[in-house]
């Protein structure tokens, strides 16, 4: 009996090991790291909605339809939120901010999951000379600049990761103050021929193509021909000619025309950033640029344009001073704000009618006009947020003496917010089919280093203040529309195939939000205010916001331009 009883048990054992084991074969590996289910689709082509889960496996997505909820290792139900691909900000500026915090608070809180930067300025190429004009910036933001060239910057970004996808310009000026450093004449022949190696450099490094930013010091001294001989040398790679426009107020038409020829004669696409007319006198022209923009596009131009759709830019207050002050530089241009008749001199220019520069002092109603938005040494820190006319009565001065004193004590770094545009202008730039959305902010965040600085308030709140503004508000634009400008435009002009859309096979990069409450917080008096709204966001299949709350993980890919060899 003690036998049966034991031989029983043994087998009984047997049976269970046995049970176990074909458990265990046949539970199905999960198909999906995560599913979002239950959400309604907006894939960045323009259609409408429709309802289905999303499924994401290895950073891509695998699935889209009805999918089921045991298949995944994580399932987020977000109840009917729109889910949609991730947004591409066409300008962004982070080169140094993503060194400083690379989970990009300000950025992922508006759904960007992909930057592309490099306005005229790009991280590289850099010398020892170009590193020592920029030691102010470096210092306050803590960073060692260890890189010369853009494969060794995006080795940098590689090695410590980053939040978002990151993506670079050459820049024109950076090449020029390479080879031909910071004065106002025009570039050899030999000096063009090195300039266009670098461009050709930087393009099998990776570049998505060269860009230009004509209004500040030295781009200015840049002929047309030689923006199209770096324009060819960028085509010659498949890039993009990226352009700030020479001018954006009284010599509009001209800056156009120019942008044009060069798109024509280099035979490569352009993107016009930050698309404005600027100046009181040229507010209602927007018609007649977007006339001339659909006529080149007509005659074959591909041209198109990008806006962050605020009625204030931002940009260097040193870029109220004529171009001609800053020949030699920065310390040039101090010196030359210190000697009286010389200074006189600058005073009689900015006071000024001409449209041979982009004259700013005379685009602006008043110094009511201008705000400060960063310092650089923290005894003028106390200055930021203000407007220039208190600044001026503060000192009591004549406000024109104001801006130029503020420049010469904070060594020509002041950065500012300028009220010259007119909402009707921003409004008919955002509606064009061929506009996608720039943020041309570097991302920000309202602690540590970054959060010592007074940004515009685009630099927190471009996106979403579109969907709440534009698209919920006024309506003029449809939520799919919106959507379209955010990812599948600009993923289309930059030829990045695996983004911007939601389509199997395609990058993870998406967000999930309510179209009902998704706003911006961020304003010109408090700007370091988190967007709010944005609950997840995806890059490459990793939540960076997950329930409304950064992860901290850092997803984020370098994307590299049609020049890179792909072996």
């Amino acid at each position: 009996m003690a036998m049966r009883m034991m031989a029983s048990a043994v087998l009984l054992a047997g049976a269970i090991l046995v049970a176990g084991a074909v458990d265990a074969v046949a539970a199905p590996a999960a198909r999906y790291d995560l599913v979002i289910a239950g959400g309604h689709v907006i894939d960045g082509t323009g259609s409408p909605w429709y309802a289905a889960d999303v499924g994401i496996r290895d950073g891509r997505i695998a699935a889209i339809g009805r999918l089921p909820r045991d298949a995944a290792r994580r399932v987020i139900d977000v109840h009917g939120q729109v889910v949609a691909p991730g947004f591409i900000d066409m300008l962004g500026q982070s080169e140094l901010a993503l060194l400083v915090d690379p989970r990009a608070p300000s950025k992922i809180h508006q759904g960007i999951t992909t930057e592309i930067t490099g306005e005229g300025e790009s991280a590289a190429p850099l010398d020892a000379r170009m590193a020592e004009r920029h030691r102010l910036e470096y210092q306050r933001l803590g960073i060692h600049a260890d890189w010369q060239t853009l494969a060794q910057y995006f080795a940098r970004l590689r090695r410590q990761g980053i939040g978002i996808n990151f993506a670079t310009y050459v820049g024109a000026t950076s090449v020029r103050e390479a080879v031909v450093g910071y004065d106002d004449r025009a570039a050899t022949p030999e000096e063009l021929a090195r300039m266009q190696q670098l461009v050709e450099e930087a393009m099998r490094q990776g570049a998505m193509g060269v860009s230009s930013s004509l209004e500040y010091p030295p781009a200015p001294y840049a002929s047309t021909e030689e923006l199209i001989a770096l324009a060819r040398a960028a085509a010659r790679h498949g890039g993009i000619y990226a352009t700030h426009m020479r001018s954006e107020g009284d010599g509009m038409v001209a800056a156009l025309e120019e942008t044009f020829r060069i798109g024509r004669e280099a035979s490569i696409p352009v993107e016009i950033w930050h698309l404005k007319v600027a100046g009181h006198r040229n507010w209602g022209t927007m018609p007649d640029v977007v006339a001339r923009i659909e006529a080149a596009r007509t005659s074959g131009v591909d041209v198109s344009a990008n806006t962050y759709a605020y009625t204030a830019w931002s940009n260097s207050m040193s870029a109220f001073v004529p171009p001609w002050a800053h020949s030699g530089g920065d310390g040039e241009l101090l010196k030359r704000l210190a000697d009286p008749a010389t200074r006189a001199r600058i005073r009689a220019d900015m006071a000024a009618d001409t449209d041979a520069w982009d004259n700013e002092w005379r685009e602006i109603s008043g110094p009511g006009d201008v705000l400060v938005c960063a310092t650089y040494h923290d005894e003028l820190r106390r200055y930021q947020g203000m407007r220039l006319d208190a600044i001026a009565a503060e000192w009591h001065e004549d406000p024109l003496d104001a801006l130029l004193d503020l420049l010469a004590r904070d060594e020509a770094r002041t950065e500012v917010a300028v009220f010259g545009m007119d909402e009707p202008d921003v409004a008919l730039a955002l509606r064009q089919p061929w506009v996608s959305v720039d943020n041309d902010s570097s991302a920000a965040s309202p602690e540590g280093v970054l959060g010592g600085f007074h940004p515009h308030p685009r630099a927190y709140g471009t996106f979403p203040r579109i969907l709440a503004r534009y698209v919920r508000e006024q309506h003029l634009l449809s939520l799919p529309d919106a959507i379209r400008k955010f990812s599948a435009l600009p993923a289309q002009k930059l030829g990045l195939a695996d983004r911007g859309v939601i389509k199997q096979g395609m990058q993870a990069d998406l967000v999930v939000f309510d179209p009902a409450t998704v706003r911006d917080l961020a304003t010109y008096e408090a700007p370091n205010q988190l967007s709010a709204g944005m609950d997840y966001v995806i890059v490459n299949g990793v939540p960076v916001i997950d329930a409304g709350k950064m992860t901290g993980k850092l997803p984020g890919q370098v994307l590299l331009g049609p020049g890179y060899p792909r072996h």
